[in-house]
């Protein structure tokens, strides 16, 4: 199987930089002034640090020993411009909840440019929450504390888990009043990736330049994607066409890798997918505590269309949407829908591929897909907690001569004798293939975390830092991204981080403006 496991630990480059020594590169500026406009960030009033990605520095080559200093604070607050940065704001457009919205944009974020890491890659560095742009359309440009920490955690952690994703550098506050819901406090969180570009970024110019009668604009934007990423697509007899492939395999697999982890994004809007096939544009996401199929994080999605089981037909929905824009360069409608057939097949081979692994299956069988459809079905009845359950099932013996023996796992049921029947025939499989318990449990907690990004652990982590208490105290967020950064080992100290979540979990809501 060559299911991607989770990254070695990073080590450092042997020279790290000073910030007004960052090596920037700015390949997204070069295109057209109408790509985007550029401007300055709006200046916060006292900014203050909350979090820091030491791991994140590390891709840029920066010396973590900046973060201490005030004008890294004031950098990414947005006071202070950077030496060789080119603050700008991208044009966009997009379908959101169905719907095309001609235009876009960053509404709330400025890239500030590309900086070059130790490796030679560069890493595209973003302002999220740093005011108004001529796309904010009726919003203020800032982003609260509360969806900074979760972006900025969440960022680090799917990092962790081995999913494709865009990271985040740091996060940085202010006593700047914003209005939500309720009044809450400015943040800034500073996102990192190769590049920002998505399907919507297609969109925009198809549109545009289809009412003006030529393709200039989207050729040149589906160029420069291919040149600075997909060089390889350039050999290919079309290369938009193998673009458009390569972009549906990398989105099946991203989206194969949120089903097993039990990911639900809560906005997949044409305009929040990576052409890169990266997490993007975290909000109201969630990772499932008591499972359902029909799970939805996002309090706005009233009927249910980003619902964890929607995720993959979604996806390919989204793809037709930049299969539509990229049709005048390709020219060609048969090989366009063929290409983007190529998300099914890989979808699903990505999902065959990723369930073995997570049930320590080492050979396949005929009968493996139902074995697969009757756990998730009998997950979604008993609502059982979905991290637990797969890290519990590694627990599993094969020879168990009484159902005592799964009490570890079984007891996660409602319905034990729906679980027996299916347990005796998984482990009917596993004799099968001669399974060796202590060889299948170091697979499977290889591919199966203990710790992942739940709600309440993020909601605790926020009210620590506004002072909900009555002082402010950023401990919990540095202690959740340490944790979060090792996600498939056993971490002493950190077992409460595994526990299933506290009923108080259940009335946390999520919506577009987390």
């Amino acid at each position: 199987m060559n299911f991607p496991l989770p990254p070695p630990p990073f080590t450092a480059p042997l020279a790290a930089c000073a910030l007004d020594d960052l090596a920037w590169d700015n390949g997204f500026s070069r295109l057209p002034p109408h790509f985007y406009t550029r401007q300055p960030a709006t200046p916060l009033a006292d900014p203050y640090l909350v979090g820091f990605s030491p791991a994140a520095a590390a891709l840029i080559g920066l010396d973590p020993a900046q973060a201490q200093r005030p004008e890294f604070v004031a950098a990414f607050a947005g006071n202070r411009p950077l030496p060789g940065a080119d603050p700008l704001a991208a044009v966009y457009s997009g379908h959101q909840f169905g719907v095309y919205v001609p235009q876009l944009g960053d509404g709330r974020a400025l890239l500030l440019g590309g900086v070059a890491g130790a490796d030679g890659r560069v890493w595209e560095l973003q302002l999220k929450g740093c005011g108004k742009t001529p796309y904010s359309r009726m919003g203020d440009g800032r982003a609260v504390l509360r969806s900074s920490i979760r972006e900025f955690l969440c960022s680090e952690a799917m990092h962790g888990l081995g999913i494709p994703t865009t990271r985040a550098l740091a996060v940085v506050g202010a006593d700047e009043p914003v209005f939500r819901e309720t009044v809450e406090t400015a943040a800034v969180v500073t996102r990192m990736a190769p590049s920002f570009v998505r399907f919507g970024s297609f969109e925009f110019f198809f549109w545009k330049d289809h009412a003006n009668e030529h393709q200039g604009d989207l050729r040149m934007l589906a160029d420069y994607v291919i040149d600075a990423f997909f060089p390889v697509c350039r050999e290919a007899k079309q290369p938009y066409l193998a673009l458009l492939a390569e972009v549906a395999r990398r989105t099946a697999r991203l989206i194969a890798q949120w089903q097993g982890v039990g990911f639900c994004h809560g906005v997949m809007n044409s305009d929040n997918m990576s052409i890169l096939g990266l997490t993007i544009d975290y909000g109201p996401f969630q990772f499932i505590d008591g499972f359902s199929a029909a799970h939805v994080c996002n309090h706005s999605d009233e009927n249910g269309r980003y619902a964890y089981h929607m995720q993959p037909q979604i996806g390919e929905w989204n793809l037709y949407c930049l299969g539509q824009a990229l049709i005048p360069l390709i020219e060609d409608v048969e090989a366009t829908q063929a290409a983007l057939e190529t998300y099914k097949d890989e979808f699903a081979q990505a999902m065959d591929e990723l369930f073995h692994a997570k049930l320590g299956l080492a050979t396949s069988e005929p009968g493996d897909d139902d074995l697969v459809e009757r756990l998730i079905v009998l997950l979604d009845r008993n609502r059982t907690d979905w991290t637990i359950f797969w890290r519990a099932l590694s627990r599993l013996r094969v020879d168990a001569s009484a159902q005592r023996d799964d009490a570890p796992v079984r007891d996660l049921f409602v319905d034990r004798a729906a679980f027996d029947a299916w347990a005796g025939d998984y482990r009917a499989r596993l004799k099968r293939e001669k399974s060796i318990d202590a060889e299948r449990a170091a697979r499977m907690n290889r591919v199966n975390p203990k710790y992942v990004l739940r709600n309440h652990l993020a909601e605790i982590a926020i009210r620590k830092a506004r002072g909900d208490d009555g002082a402010r105290d950023f401990g919990e967020v540095e202690r959740l991204l340490a944790c979060l950064q090792r996600p498939f080992d056993e971490q002493p100290g950190f077992e409460s981080y595994a526990a299933r979540p506290p009923e108080w979990a259940g009335g946390l809501h999520l919506s577009c403006s987390s």
